[in-house]
């Protein structure tokens, strides 16, 4: 029985309300229930119970040091349906301060970004299946500097993107 797809996250946060705000104006994520120091949040589109969980721990928790001095998770990748979508919520980090990087990765195009707490996540649109070519899949292997504006000239703001699909063996 293979594995379908990641189902929700849960990240140890210092504030959980303070996260819950950001991820709430940043994604537009919506609280579906919490207790003291926990809250779960579910993405605009999502028909997920929650597709994050946040814990409180306390002003006293130093930062991750995953990938610097410990193993641990990097970060989470949360997809968009259009290239219109991820261009707003780019302003939307930028506006934050939380955006920290945007790379055409040829069948995807990212932005990265960090919460209050300094976790890093990702945001990204995926090229459909059925726009895929052999030239677009070669790319995977190469990372450039994000061009919104030219992605949206070239595949349009509102298209679908592949959500899921990142592969021309996919479709």
């Amino acid at each position: 029985m293979p594995v379908h797809r990641l189902n929700h996250a849960v990240l140890y946060v210092r504030d959980v309300e303070r996260s819950v705000a950001f991820y709430q104006e940043a994604l537009g994520f919506r609280v579906v229930m919490g207790f003291p120091g926990a809250s779960f949040l579910q993405a605009p589109a999502s028909n997920n119970d929650h597709d994050l969980g946040l814990f409180q721990i306390g002003p006293q928790a130093g930062d991750s040091e995953a990938g610097r001095a410990t193993v641990g998770l990097y970060h989470l990748a949360w997809e968009v349906e259009t290239l219109d979508d991820l261009e707003e919520i780019a302003a939307k980090l930028r506006d934050l301060g939380a955006l920290v990087g945007a790379s055409d990765h040829s069948t995807t195009k990212a932005l990265y970004a960090k919460d209050p707490d300094g976790i890093e996540f990702e945001v990204s649109w995926l090229v459909p299946a059925g726009l895929l070519t052999p030239e677009t899949i070669a790319g995977r292997s190469s990372i450039r500097p994000l061009d919104i504006a030219g992605e949206k000239r070239r595949y349009g703001g509102d298209t679908r993107g592949g959500v899921g699909i990142s592969t021309a063996a996919a479709h």
